[in-house]
Order: structure tokens, then C-alpha cells, then sequence
């Protein structure tokens, strides 16, 4: 058995050789510090350490589950992960679609340089960029007020019920441009023999579009469908922090940004680890029933 495993590493060593660093860095750097979960089930202190931190049990999951706070934060960060999933997803492939028809290749090069760029912006850039527009004096006010649609300025940030509405079209406008990319790439994979048949069956160009574009990039819809899903519980922190203030913060807290605040701001770790350990389990189970799902409509899954 020894002689035969020696034989067979042997046999690929140049292999072994690039896939083995690559494997004790993610053992390191992912998977050792894990051991820190377990402060989710103590009454951590920095000064006792892991081993001499008193052990509690599930106290802190089900002090999470009964704080007052919970079912607004769950709330928030549900639904703006779904409102960026149900309007952001379909949006990449349309737009995807559309990019791919532009027939004017300078034209095209444009249209997707233009909807790549924001996506290299970070979120600090971006969002003084929307305070300032969104502002009573900033760009949207003054073209409300110019055009006589309002009477008085709107502090659209200080709205709390505008906040979801905001958070969504701002991150559809960072990234929808960058979501494309998968889907013109498997655009561009499909046989063409396929398009040209079409167009011999007089199909017009929705229907090929229905009945050969779609269909040819079935498999990566599928799997960045799975993809959001899994991550549906994760709002984006760098979003919330750079758009949140104390006005919008009933409907701006969302589960990252609530570990934060515990974990950082006010050093409840155990807390926020079991807040970030809940998370992620609820993300796999959705990620795992989405995936059953995807599997029995579409014959498509990533397990």
C-alpha cells in the first residue's frame, strides 16, 4: 500500500510539487483559525485566552435568538439580499444579452468598459459619491426641485424607508457590469451552426435569443444563481458602513454589520461569533435546498 502511494507521488511529483503549497496555505490560513469558533460557545475574555474562558453552551445563540434586535436584522438583511438577488441577477443576463447583439465592435468595447468601471471603485469612493448625490443640495434634489416634481429638498439617506431601495440600485450599479462577464463568455462558447439554423427556421431574434441563447448558458446561470444564494445572508459591510448613519439605521443594520458593532465597537466577541456562526449556517442550508431545487427544474446543480 506504502510502495504503491510512493509510487504513484513519485510518478507526479511536478504535480504534488504546485498543488501541496497551495493546500498548507488554505489549512493555514482557512481552516486553523477556525479553532476560534469555539468562542462562540464561551464567555470569552482576551486576558483568560481560549483555554481558561469559561465555557456557556448555547447561551450566546440563544441570547441572539431572543434579543429585541434580532427579527429587525434578519429582516433587513433578507430583504435587501433578496431585493439585489430578484432585480440584480436577471439584470447581468439581460444586460449580457443585449451587449452581446451590439454588432458595432467599438461600440461594444465601450458599452462594457462603461459597465465594468464601477465595480474597480471601492465602496469608500462611491459612497461619498451617493451622499453627495443623494443630499439635500446634491445632484438628484437639484433636478427634482429644477423640474418642480418637489417643493422642498429631500434627505433621501435620512429615509429610512428609502435605505433599501438605495442600498439596491447602488450595488446593481457597482456590479452588474462586472456580473456580465461569465455569461458573455459563455455566450461566446455556443456554436454558431446553432444561431444560423435558426435564422433558416425563421426565427427572429427573441426567439433565438429564448431558444439558443439561453438554453447555451443555462449551466452558468445555474450556478451564479447558487453562488447568490449561498451569500444571501451577506448585505455587503462595506456598503452599510459607508451608507449608514443613525437616521436609516432601523433599516440599515444588517447581520455583518451587527457583528461588527458587537465584535468591534463594543468587544463582545463570543456574541458575534455565534451571530457570524448562525449566519453561515442558515447560508449553507440555503445554498444546499437551492441546489436540490436547481437539480430537479433545470437538471443543474453544483453538488
Amino acid at each position: 500500500m506504502l510502495s504503491k502511494f510512493r509510487h504513484k507521488f513519485l510518478s507526479q511529483w511536478e504535480l504534488q510539487v504546485m498543488v501541496w503549497p497551495s493546500i498548507i496555505l488554505m489549512v493555514v490560513f482557512s481552516f486553523v483559525p477556525m479553532f476560534g469558533l469555539v468562542i462562540a460557545f464561551q464567555d470569552y475574555s482576551p486576558l483568560s485566552g481560549f483555554t481558561g474562558s469559561e465555557f456557556v453552551g448555547w447561551d450566546n445563540f440563544k441570547a441572539f435568538l431572543g434579543d429585541n434586535d434580532f427579527y429587525n436584522v434578519l429582516t433587513n438583511t433578507l430583504g435587501i439580499s433578496l431585493m439585489k438577488l430578484l432585480i440584480g441577477f436577471p439584470l447581468e443576463i439581460v444586460l449580457a444579452i443585449l451587449i452581446n447583439q451590439i454588432r458595432l465592435s467599438f461600440f461594444k468595447k465601450f458599452t462594457q468598459t462603461v459597465s465594468y468601471l464601477p465595480h474597480f471603485l471601492s465602496w469608500v469612493i462611491l459612497g461619498g459619491m451617493i451622499t453627495s448625490w443623494l443630499g439635500s443640495t446634491g445632484l438628484l434634489n437639484s433636478f427634482l426641485l429644477s423640474t418642480h416634481l418637489i417643493s422642498e429638498p429631500i434627505s433621501f439617506l435620512s429615509n429610512a424607508n428609502a435605505y433599501w431601495w438605495i442600498a439596491t440600485l447602488s450595488d446593481i450599479w457597482k456590479e452588474v457590469g462586472w456580473g456580465t462577464i461569465l455569461y458573455l463568455a459563455a455566450i461566446a462558447g455556443i456554436d454558431p451552426s446553432l444561431y444560423e439554423a435558426a435564422k433558416v427556421d425563421g426565427a427572429k431574434i427573441l426567439k433565438r435569443i429564448w431558444h439558443v441563447t439561453i438554453p447555451g448558458i443555462k449551466n452558468i446561470i445555474v450556478l451564479m444563481f447558487l453562488l447568490r444564494v449561498g451569500s444571501i445572508l451577506g448585505a455587503n459591510l462595506d456598503q452599510t458602513l459607508v451608507l449608514q448613519n443613525a437616521s436609516n439605521m432601523p433599516r440599515s443594520e444588517v447581520i455583518d454589520s451587527y457583528v461588527y458593532h458587537l465584535g468591534l465597537a463594543q468587544g463582545d466577541f463570543s456574541f458575534a461569533t455565534a451571530v457570524g456562526i448562525f449566519s453561515s449556517v442558515v447560508s449553507v442550508t440555503l445554498l444546499l435546498i437551492a441546489n436540490v431545487l436547481t437539480k430537479k427544474l433545470s437538471d443543474s446543480s453544483i453538488f
